[in-house]
C-alpha cells in the first residue's frame, strides 16, 4: 500500500492521477453521499451496508490513516470528517494556529487504499454552528475537569457537542478514535453508553515514530532540538511499564526519574488512572491502569499514555 505521508507523518504532495475521496461540505450533501454509497453497496451484494465514522480535525498523518484502515475493515462505507471544532479550544489556546490544509488531507487519503474510497465531510464552522455556539450543552462531568480538562477548560464539553452532532449527521454503526487521546475516548464512550447512542466505539492503538514519539498533528510545530527532546515522553511511559510489577509507587518513581533532566520539556502532569473510572488509582490497586503524561516541549503541548498492569 503506497503512503502519502513522510517519515514524520507529514503529507506528501498529491501526484496527478491519484484517486480523490468524495468530498461533501454540507450536512445535506454528506447525507446524500452516504445514502448513495449505501445504495451502491446493496447493488454489490451488501444486504445492510454499515458505516464507520473517523472524526478528525485534519492535518492528517499515519495515525489517522490507521483509523481509516480499521474503519474500512469493520464497515462497508468510511466517512472521514475534517473539522477544526472551535468549541474545544479554550480562550488561552490559539484556534487560528491549528494547521488546516484540506487539499493535503485529501491527498493523504487518496494515497491510501481505504482513504481513497472514503467520503470526506469537511464543513465550515457556519455549517456546523449556524447560530454560533450551541445553546444545548453536552457535559463531560467531573472527569472532564481532570487532567486535560484541568488544563483546557471546557475542552471535553466541546468535544462531546461536536461528536454528538457528527453522530447524528452521519448515523454511523462504528466511530473510531485513537488510544493516544485516552481521556477523549473515555468521555465519548461514556456519552454513547449514557445516552444509548446506537454506535460502537472502536479504539485503535497509538501509532508511533520509530523512536517512540506518538504521532500528532502538533509535532509539526517542533523544531529539531524540541523534536529530539520530545522523545522523553515515550521513555517516561516505557519506564512506567517496566516498573508496573512493583505497583503504583514504583511506576511513579520510575516515570519521574525517566522524565527528569530534559530542559526543553516542562512536565504538566503524570497520572495513573483506573480505565473504568478515569480516576487516579489507590495505593493498593492491582490490575489494568493507564499512565498518562502531558508536557510542553518549547511552545508545543503534547500528550501520551500507556496501558500497564500494576502488581503483575
Amino acid at each position: 500500500m503506497r503512503s502519502t505521508v513522510g517519515p514524520r507523518g507529514e503529507p506528501r504532495p498529491r501526484s496527478k492521477g491519484d484517486p480523490v475521496p468524495t468530498l461533501a461540505v454540507t450536512i445535506a450533501e454528506v447525507r446524500a453521499r452516504i445514502a448513495a454509497a449505501k445504495s451502491d453497496a446493496r447493488v454489490r451484494g451488501a444486504a445492510e451496508p454499515t458505516v464507520a465514522l473517523v472524526p478528525t480535525m485534519g492535518a492528517l498523518h499515519k495515525g489517522h490513516l490507521a483509523l481509516v484502515q480499521r474503519a474500512a475493515e469493520v464497515a462497508d462505507i468510511v466517512v472521514v470528517s475534517v473539522f477544526v471544532n472551535p468549541l474545544q479550544f479554550s480562550e488561552s489556546e490559539d484556534l487560528d494556529r491549528y494547521p488546516r490544509d484540506l487539499d493535503a488531507d485529501l491527498g493523504t487519503l487518496a494515497g491510501d487504499a481505504a482513504g481513497a474510497g472514503a467520503i470526506v465531510f469537511a464543513p465550515a464552522a457556519g455549517e456546523m454552528y449556524p447560530d454560533g455556539k450551541t445553546q444545548t450543552k453536552v457535559t463531560s462531568g467531573n472527569v472532564g475537569n481532570l487532567l486535560e480538562g484541568r488544563s483546557r477548560a471546557g475542552h471535553f464539553d466541546g468535544v462531546l457537542v461536536v461528536v454528538s452532532k457528527l453522530l447524528n449527521i452521519v448515523q454511523p454503526d462504528f466511530v473510531l478514535f485513537g488510544q493516544k487521546d485516552a481521556q477523549q475516548v473515555f468521555v465519548v464512550s461514556r456519552m454513547v453508553r449514557d445516552l444509548n447512542i446506537p454506535v460502537t466505539v472502536e479504539v485503535v492503538e497509538t501509532v508511533r515514530e520509530d523512536d517512540g514519539l506518538a504521532l500528532s498533528s502538533r509535532n509539526r510545530f517542533l523544531d529539531e532540538r524540541e523534536r529530539l527532546a520530545a522523545r522523553v515522553l515515550s521513555r517516561t511511559l516505557e519506564a512506567a511499564d517496566s516498573a508496573a510489577d512493583g505497583g503504583i509507587d514504583s511506576v511513579i518513581a520510575a516515570a519521574q526519574s525517566a522524565g527528569m533532566g530534559e530542559p526543553l520539556v516542562d512536565l504538566e502532569y503524570l497520572s495513573v488512572v483506573n480505565p473504568t473510572t478515569f480516576l487516579p488509582v489507590d495505593d493498593g490497586y492491582h490490575g489494568k491502569a493507564i499512565v498518562l503524561v502531558a508536557a510542553r516541549v518549547g511552545a508545543t503541548r503534547l500528550i501520551d499514555n500507556e496501558t500497564v498492569y500494576l502488581g503483575g
